[in-house]
C-alpha cells in the first residue's frame, strides 16, 4: 500500500529494481573460459579443486578475497531517500 502522491506497488517495484541491480553486479563479475594455474596478483599456484570448482578463476583465495574486502567497502544506492523527506 503505498501513500501520497505514488502509486500502489511503487515500493516493491524500488525492491526489484535493486535486487535486479545485485544479481547484474553479481553476473558482470564471473569469470568464463580457461582457469589460470598461478594467480595473476601474486603468482601463487591456484589449486586444482578451486580451478575445477569456479571456471576462469584467475586469482588465489587469498587475493581474492583482499578484492571483494576491497569492493564490498564501496557503498551502494539508496533509493528510498531519507526518511524526513518522505514524511514532507
Amino acid at each position: 500500500m503505498a501513500g501520497g502522491w505514488t502509486r500502489d506497488g511503487a515500493v516493491q517495484d524500488q525492491i526489484d529494481a535493486t535486487i535486479e541491480d545485485a544479481v547484474e553486479q553479481a553476473r558482470s563479475n564471473l569469470h568464463s573460459g580457461e582457469s589460470a594455474e598461478f594467480c595473476i596478483e601474486c603468482d601463487e599456484p591456484i589449486p586444482e579443486a578451486r580451478r575445477e570448482a569456479i571456471p576462469g578463476v584467475q586469482l588465489c583465495v587469498a587475493c581474492q578475497s583482499k578484492l571483494e574486502a576491497k569492493d564490498s567497502s564501496t557503498g551502494g544506492i539508496n533509493r528510498r531517500g531519507s526518511k524526513d523527506s518522505q514524511l514532507r
